[in-house]
C-alpha cells in the first residue's frame, strides 16, 4: 500500500496492484508499443498480456525519492525504440503523479522484444 495523503480525518492509501494497473494502462496508450509482457519471462518471448492481466508487465517498489517503476514491453518493428521508451517514461510518470498523487522517482522501460505491427 502506498500512502497518498494523511489528514486529520484519516489516510488515503492505494494498493500496489492499482499503481501497477495505472502504470500499465498509461504505457499501453503510447504509440509504437505492441504490448506488455510478464516480467518473469523465462525463455524467448511469451504471449502479450491481455488488458485483464496488464499489471503483470509492471513492477513497482518504493525508494527514498518516490516510486521506482519497471515496465516490460514489446515494441513495434520500424519504430524508434528510444522514442517509444521515452514516451512510456513520460506518460507513466505523468499519470501516476496526476491521477494517483504519487511521487515517481524513476521509470525504467525494459524492451523484451520487437514484433511486426499487426502480428500476433
Amino acid at each position: 500500500m502506498y500512502s497518498i495523503k494523511t489528514t486529520k480525518l484519516g489516510n488515503i492509501t492505494v494498493a500496489k496492484e492499482v499503481v501497477e494497473m495505472i502504470a500499465g494502462l498509461a504505457a499501453m496508450d503510447c504509440y509504437g508499443l505492441v504490448g506488455m509482457v510478464a516480467q518473469d519471462i523465462q525463455s524467448g518471448i511469451s504471449s502479450i498480456l491481455g488488458i485483464e492481466s496488464i499489471r503483470k508487465g509492471v513492477s513497482v517498489r518504493s525508494s527514498e525519492d518516490g516510486l521506482v517503476v519497471d515496465v516490460y514491453v514489446i515494441v513495434g518493428y520500424g519504430v524508434k525504440i528510444k522514442e517509444v521508451a521515452y514516451n512510456i517514461m513520460q506518460k507513466v510518470s505523468y499519470f501516476l503523479r496526476n491521477n494517483a498523487g504519487l511521487e515517481v522517482a524513476i521509470v525504467n522501460v525494459n524492451v523484451k522484444g520487437v514484433r511486426v505491427l499487426g502480428e500476433k
